[in-house]
Order: structure tokens, then C-alpha cells, then sequence
């Protein structure tokens, strides 16, 4: 059942077997796997179900790093979790971004492909992308336009499937109709209080913004709240272990990683349509349709010793026709109104992630009347039979000849970019993050082979040319400018050596008989692939071992 922990006839002390402090994609789909079982859960959600601004303001914290880094809007505080925001992005990892690298410091999971691959086909169901068939780091498609070809030396096409769903609204229902699971919505975690010797963890302490406070009392426990707040939760967790739980080696919250992007260059050609039509997302088909991305090859990463990463060519319009200008202006202005706190909230994170250069279709109410627009609209019919006319034979309604390369990519490990606990608190008391996100010169590396690499072959293909970005030319100690994703990895890594990660291979805290973390917090190394699907993967894994733990 769901219930609202700000609903005064609800227990303020709960008793579960199971406690999942989370309720996003990695949390639900740990409690989902107990549905109908004899083992209770709870899963304790720090949102509502819909986005709230007292709620996220938890989120918020400082930034120390360069570049910066915003803890407030690159996550969600909701039931669902952050995915509330996703493209629906599924991707596996490959066998080269769960291996070590001998030029990427730190790199290598204890696990291989081989160990996930059984769950990734469970996370399929999970996602609903059933449909599609995979490999290592690639779906298999089929595609609705074939990619084009690359000298595989260099690049490669990966293919991703999206997925139709949100977490929280496809499995709502279940978890609310389930007899033994109970979800806790508006209960905030406030300390995991462990024995004495801080081997294990005796109960959950969790309060509400109305100052109501409890706990959950639980024989195991499982952190599924992301890649900051996992690290955040921990550290906070301090009134026994003053180092915070799981941090005997000052490991919690160091190696954070994102998926720095930024755009690589310009490519001008008379055949845009040649780079932009494969890898347009707008014309996938079928509810979980598939699109390529543009790789690097490991055999180019080995070969140059960089990290992965992918580019995605976004074509830049040209002068839009007065027709086109008002019928987007027409169809901004009949747009309903946005009014309900949770939509205004989603609309305003989003609009803090969003990735890519600024698209002419972004276009926004002018305020003018509707009768006006509507006469600019018919003064421009014959722009927009020209566009309908581009369309019905597969072409942009807008000329361009640049497309702009925005790269996506993988992270080098380093310590030294780490989650901590600031010096201000929040509406609960508790001390907010503070982000110190860094880069090394492995990843400044990685940009300048990778930008090069990307145009000249993209460029190639396309009879063109390829100017590359000023911040790619000249010193290579020159701040990158780069953006995170809000793909938040690596706090918890996960290792056989407690020396080198907080969770084992089996995302057992080590040292705490009874502690378990969920989500990409674990991942000693991320690849390029959005993280989503290896979440699942991983959780689903997790849920395995509980089940036989409980």
C-alpha cells in the first residue's frame, strides 16, 4: 500500500523485514520483486507523488568544483525518482567499460558483461523494451533509417531502445495493491543508527517537514537514492561512526562521476540531411523504438588511450520562413497553461538539463493575440506547404548547412572529485552537499582526440568540413566547457577490496552485515551509456541476493 507519512493516522514507528530508502527506478524495482511473497517491505520516499518545491529544496547544496556543478536541479525528489525526467535511454554496458584499462586509473568492475547480462534481460521486462534483442553495449534494432558507415577503426554505431515508461506511474498500482509492501511517501531519511560497533544497522531514523519524526525498524536495509544523495545519507549517518557509515577508509562520496557533454564543433555541408536523419529521435516507431548513436570504437579508445564517448549531430536551422515563425508561434500559444506545482517544477528541471544546442522548435508564446497570430499564419501559407511538401518526402522544413557535434562522456575515476557534507542545513537539520566535481587530464585528453576523431570522420561522410570549437584549440589547462547530465555515478563503488570501494560485488556495504546500496552510486566506471538500464540491471541482481539473505 501507499501511504503519506504527513497523514497523522499513519504509525510513526514501522516494522519490515526489508527498509529501501528510495523510491526511484532502482528502488521500486528491488520492493517489486518481493510483491506477494511473505517478506514485508518498506519503501521509504522522501517526495510525494507529484514534485513539490519544499520537498526538492532538500536537494539543493553548494558547488566548490570546476565546472560547476548544481545538486539542486540535476535530480528529483519525487516517487519515481529522477526518471520522472528521462528520455528513456537503455542502453548495456560493454565488456571493455567493465574491464580495467591499464591508461584509465581506477578502471574495472568486479563483476564482467557475462555477470550482468542474465539480469540485463530480466531489466528488459522491467523497462518494457522486451522487443529488442542485445549484445555487448548495443541493441540490435532494427533501425527505421540504416546509420551511416564508419571506418570501424574509429567509430562505431550503438544502439539504444527507449524506454515507453515512467517507473512511478507504470508500477504505482502494483506497489499500492501489494498487501506486504508498504511505501512511505513524504518520509525523509534522517540517519541509518547502527550497533555500537557499527556493524550493522539497527533502525532508520525518518522524519517529515511537519517535524513529525519515527523510525523503521528492519533486518536488512538498501540505499537506492542516487549517486549524491547514497553518498550524502551516509555521511550524514554519523551519530555512532563519526566518519559516517561505510567510511572507515574515507571512501564514501570520493570518485563522483557525471557524463560531462559539451559541443565539439561545427561541420558545414550542402547534405545535412546525410548526418541529422539517422540519428533523429523524432522518428523512432513503435511504443519502444530504437536509435543509433555514433561511438568511439575500442579499438580507437585503446589505440589513443581515452575514455568513450559518442557525439550527436544536431543540424543548426538556418533563417526560418515568416510561414514556419508563426505557425510555431501559433502552436506555442494554444499550449495549455502549465499551473499545478509538480508540472512547474518538472518543466523548470528540465529545462536546467537540457542537453544539445538550442533547437529553433523551442519556440515560446510572443504574447500576441491569438487572431493575430492567426493572421500572420495564413499570410504564410505558402511557407508552410513548402514544409509539408519537405516532409512528405523525408526533408527538414528548414534549411541548414552546419550541424553542430555535441559529445557525451565517460568519466575518468578520480578521487578527488567527491560528494561532502557542507556547512548549511536544510528544512530537516541535516548538513546539505557540497559538490566538488573535477576532471583530470585524461578527460581534457579524451575532448581534443575525440572532437577531431568525431568531425573529421562525421565530416568525411558528408563531403564537408569540420571547424572545431575554441575551447578545444590551444591549452589543454584550459577549464572544458563542459556541462554534467545529471548521470550521477561512482560514490559507492562497488569493489572486492574495501581498500578501494565502499560496497562488494554484491553492493553490501563493507563491514555492515546488513547494509546494501542500489544505483549507479556503485559503478566504479560508467562507460558512455545512460545509466538506467544497468540500474535496473544491478538492483535486479541485488533483489536476488536479499531474497535469499531474507
Amino acid at each position: 500500500m501507499i501511504v503519506d507519512y504527513l497523514d497523522g493516522s499513519v504509525p510513526t514507528d514501522i516494522e519490515a523485514d526489508l527498509c529501501i530508502v528510495g523510491a526511484g527506478a532502482a528502488g521500486i524495482a528491488i520492493a517489486r520483486t518481493f510483491i506477494g511473497t511473505s517478506v514485508t517491505v518498506c519503501l521509504v520516499e522522501g517526495g510525494g507523488l507529484s514534485g513539490e518545491e519544499k520537498s526538492q529544496a532538500l536537494y539543493e547544496g553548494t558547488s566548490v568544483g570546476c565546472p560547476p556543478f548544481d545538486p539542486g536541479t540535476s535530480r528529483m525528489r519525487v516517487f519515481g525518482g529522477s526518471c520522472n525526467l528521462w528520455g528513456g535511454g537503455c542502453i548495456p554496458l560493454g565488456r571493455q567499460d567493465m574491464s580495467p584499462r591499464d591508461w584509465v586509473p581506477h578502471s574495472g568492475w568486479p563483476l564482467s558483461y557475462d555477470d550482468l547480462e542474465p539480469y540485463y534481460r530480466d531489466a528488459q521486462a522491467y523497462c518494457r523494451i522486451e522487443a529488442h534483442d542485445f549484445s555487448d553495449g548495443s541493441f540490435l534494432g532494427p533501425l527505421a533509417r540504416p546509420p551511416l558507415s564508419f571506418d570501424a577503426d574509429k567509430l562505431v554505431n550503438q544502439i539504444f531502445a527507449r524506454s515507453p515508461i515512467l517507473f512511478g506511474q507504470a508500477y504505482r498500482s502494483e506497489l499500492d495493491q501489494a498487501p506486504n509492501i508498504k511505501v512511505l511517501l513524504h518520509a525523509n531519511l534522517l540517519e541509518l543508527v547502527p550497533s555500537p560497533a557499527g556493524s550493522a544497522v539497527l533502525h532508520a531514523r525518518i522524519g517529515a517537514l511537519d517535524a513529525r519524526t519515527g523510525m523503521v525498524r528492519a533486518r536488512h536495509y538498501v540505499l537506492a537514492s542516487g549517486g549524491i544523495e547514497n553518498a550524502r545519507l551516509l555521511l550524514s549517518s554519523n551519530s555512532v561512526v563519526p566518519h559516517g557509515l561505510g567510511n572507515d577508509r574515507d571512501l564514501v562520496g570520493r570518485y563522483f562521476m557525471d557524463h560531462p557533454s559539451g559541443t565539439l564543433g561545427t561541420v558545414t555541408t550542402d547534405t545535412p540531411d546525410r548526418l541529422t536523419r539517422p540519428y533523429d529521435r523524432n522518428l523512432g516507431k513503435g511504443p519502444a523504438p530504437v536509435f543509433p548513436e555514433i561511438g568511439l570504437s575500442n579499438d580507437a579508445q585503446r589505440a589513443h588511450r581515452m575514455l568513450s564517448g559518442r557525439v550527436h549531430p544536431f543540424a543548426v536551422e538556418g533563417t526560418v520562413p515568416k510561414g514556419i515563425r508563426a505557425l510555431r508561434s501559433f502552436r506555442a500559444a494554444l499550449r495549455p497553461p502549465v499551473l499545478d506545482e509538480g508540472s512547474v517544477l518538472e518543466a523548470r528541471l528540465c529545462a536546467a538539463l537540457k542537453n544539445g544546442p538550442p533547437s529553433g522548435m523551442d519556440t515560446v508564446a510572443t504574447g500576441e493575440s491569438i487572431g493575430m497570430l492567426a493572421l500572420r499564419l495564413g499570410l504564410g501559407v505558402g511557407d508552410i506547404a513548402k514544409a509539408f511538401a519537405h516532409r512528405l518526402i523525408d526533408k527538414p522544413t528548414v534549411k541548414s548547412n552546419h550541424v553542430a557535434l555535441v559529445g557525451f562522456f565517460e568519466q575518468a575515476p578520480n578521487p578527488d572529485s567527491r560528494i561532502t557534507l557542507g556547512t548549511e542545513v536544510d528544512a530537516l537539520g541535516k548538513r546539505k552537499v557540497c559538490v566538488d566535481w573535477r576532471l583530470t587530464s585524461l578527460d581534457r585528453h579524451t575532448y581534443t582526440i575525440a572532437a577531431k576523431l568525431f568531425g573529421n570522420e562525421l565530416a568525411r561522410a558528408c563531403s564537408g568540413s569540420f571547424q572545431l570549437e575554441p575551447w578545444l584549440i590551444g591549452d589543454t589547462d584550459a577549464v572544458p566547457q563542459v556541462h554534467g547530465t545529471a548521470h550521477h555515478l561512482g560514490t559507492t563503488r562497488m569493489s572486492d577490496d574495501p581498500g578501494q570501494g565502499v560496497v562488494d560485488r554484491h553492493c553490501r556495504v563493507h563491514g555492515i552485515g546488513n547494509l546494501h546500496i542500489a544505483g549507479s552510486s556503485v559503478f566504479p566506471t560508467g562507460g558512455w551509456a545512460f545509466p538506467t538500464f544497468t540500474i535496473a540491471a544491478l538492483s535486479l541482481r541485488l533483489a536476488e541476493t536479499l531474497r535469499a539473505l531474507l
